[in-house]
C-alpha cells in the first residue's frame, strides 16, 4: 500500500489535488466545474463516486467552484472550519446536513486511514488553511496561498516526504505587469502570495527535515514562468548548497493538466 498524490490543476483559474491510499480517496479543493474535476480523476483511474471526502482550504472560487456539484452528484462529505463554512455556503450551494462536516484549525482528525491536521496560513480569505496529510509513517503537506511563511508553518511541515509549495509569481514579472497597483500591492502583501524567492527560501529551511520532493504550484498565469519559478527556486536551493536531483526532486503542477502521480512508500 502507499500515500498518493497528484495535483489535477493548480492556478489562480482553479485548483484541485489528489491524495488517497487503497482504502481512502480525497479531493483538496474543487476550484473548477465538477465536470472538469470528474474528468481529469480519470486520468489517474478514479471516479468521483470513489471520494470519500472534499476538503477546503478556504473559500475563494477558485477553490471552491466545483465542491457543491460534486458533493450533491455523488453525496461527498466537504470538509471545512466553520469561518469558511460561513463564507462559501451561499456560493457552494445547498449540501445535505450528513455531508457538512467542521473542523477545527490545528486539531487533527481522521477520513478513513489518513490523518489530517489543518494548520492556519496567512492570506486575504476568512480562516485559511494548509493540511498535512499522514498514513503508514509517511507524511504530504499543501502550503498555498499564503503571503509569506513562519516558524511554526515551516515546522508543522518539516517532517513531510512531500510539499507541495506555492510558487505564485516573479517579482520583476508582476511589478512591471499589467495588473492595477492595489491588486500588485495585494500580491506582494503579507497575506497574498509567495514569490518564487520566498518559496526556495522556505524550501531551504524544510529540507532541514526528511523532504525529498517538493512540487511548486499555484503559479500566476500573467506573472510567472514555469521555467522560470523552477529556475529561481533551484538557484536558491543551489546558493545554500541544496541540488535538484541529489538532495531533493523539484517538480511542477499545472494550471491546465494532471501533474506526475506520486506513490510514497
Amino acid at each position: 500500500m502507499s500515500f498518493k498524490f497528484c495535483s489535477l490543476f493548480s492556478g489562480s483559474s482553479g485548483n484541485s489535488s489528489y491524495i488517497g491510499t487503497d482504502k481512502t480517496h480525497i479531493l483538496i479543493d474543487a476550484g473548477l466545474s465538477g465536470i472538469t474535476i470528474e474528468k481529469s480523476l480519470k486520468e489517474v483511474d478514479l471516479d468521483a463516486s470513489m471520494l470519500n471526502g472534499i476538503l477546503i482550504t478556504h473559500e475563494h472560487d477558485d477553490h471552491i467552484r466545483g465542491a457543491g456539484i460534486l458533493s450533491r452528484r455523488h453525496d461527498i462529505p466537504i470538509y471545512a472550519n466553520v469561518e469558511t463554512w460561513e463564507a462559501m455556503k451561499d456560493k457552494i450551494g445547498s449540501i445535505k446536513s450528513r455531508n457538512i462536516r467542521v473542523f477545527e484549525n490545528d486539531m487533527d482528525f481522521y477520513i478513513k486511514d489518513i490523518n489530517i491536521q489543518p494548520f492556519d496560513i496567512p492570506h486575504d480569505a476568512v480562516a485559511p488553511v494548509g493540511f498535512c496529510f499522514f498514513n503508514k509513517g509517511k507524511k504530504i503537506s499543501i502550503v498555498t496561498d499564503l503571503g509569506h511563511t513562519n516558524s511554526r508553518i515551516i515546522n508543522t511541515v518539516m517532517d513531510s516526504d512531500l510539499v507541495v509549495l506555492e510558487a505564485n509569481h516573479d517579482l520583476e514579472m508582476l511589478r512591471g505587469g499589467s495588473y492595477p497597483p492595489y491588486l500588485k500591492k495585494r500580491i506582494m502583501g503579507r497575506k497574498g502570495h509567495l514569490s518564487n524567492e520566498d518559496a526556495g527560501l522556505a524550501l531551504v529551511k524544510m529540507i532541514k527535515g526528511k523532504l525529498t520532493h517538493v512540487l511548486l504550484a499555484h503559479l500566476s498565469e500573467k506573472n510567472n514562468i514555469p521555467q522560470l519559478a523552477y529556475e529561481t527556486v533551484t538557484e536558491v536551493l543551489e546558493e545554500n548548497g541544496i541540488r535538484d536531483g541529489k538532495d531533493i526532486v523539484v517538480g511542477m503542477t499545472y494550471r491546465d493538466k494532471v501533474s506526475n502521480f506520486y506513490q510514497i512508500g
